[in-house]
């Protein structure tokens, strides 16, 4: 559990925080995993990688990360996430993907599709600045999912929900 400035106890999600810091070489961003009734995770790779990462992004100014993570998953995918039904899984942190010599510092979640959104995780098409999307599973059953994903996905997003059941909606 969290606390708030005004001390009141925060379960649900982190403070706000800013984009880049760049004296601390930090990119802050929001992570959302999705998965698919096998367990499978959704991985998205952006027109400018070659790598693939969660949904999610960069806050805008005033947003808390649970709005970050919501608007960037509608953005990039087209599902609208219910902010109810998303769980906080922490802070995690590894090397980013695209900002070389910056570490990535996502609050993340793990979202649990309603059954409606669960039927149509098939049918997702990238938008916005997303080329492609890849379903993986997070036990890393083929090494070439491992060379294309951001090390925050294998080095601490991936073994957490490899660790974890499949949320039921």
């Amino acid at each position: 559990m969290q606390t708030n400035p005004q001390n009141r106890a925060e379960t649900t999600q982190p403070a706000e925080h800013s984009a880049i810091d760049s004296v601390h070489r930090v990119v802050n961003v929001c992570a959302v995993a999705i998965r698919d009734e096998r367990g499978y995770v959704l991985t998205v790779r952006k027109k400018s990688s070659d790598g693939f990462m969660m949904p999610g992004g960069k806050p805008e100014l005033g947003e808390s990360p649970v709005q970050t993570a919501c608007r960037e998953v509608s953005e990039e995918i087209g599902l609208t996430p219910d902010p109810v039904r998303m769980r906080y899984l922490g802070t995690l942190e590894a090397a980013a993907l695209n900002e070389s010599g910056f570490m990535v510092r996502a609050e993340t979640f793990e979202y649990a599709p309603t059954s409606g959104q669960r039927a149509h995780l098939a049918t997702l098409v990238p938008q916005a600045e997303i080329a492609e999307l890849r379903w993986v599973d997070p036990a890393m059953a083929r090494p070439s999912d491992i060379a294309a994903q951001a090390p925050l996905n294998t080095e601490q997003i991936f073994p957490l929900l490899a660790a974890t059941p499949v949320p039921r909606g």
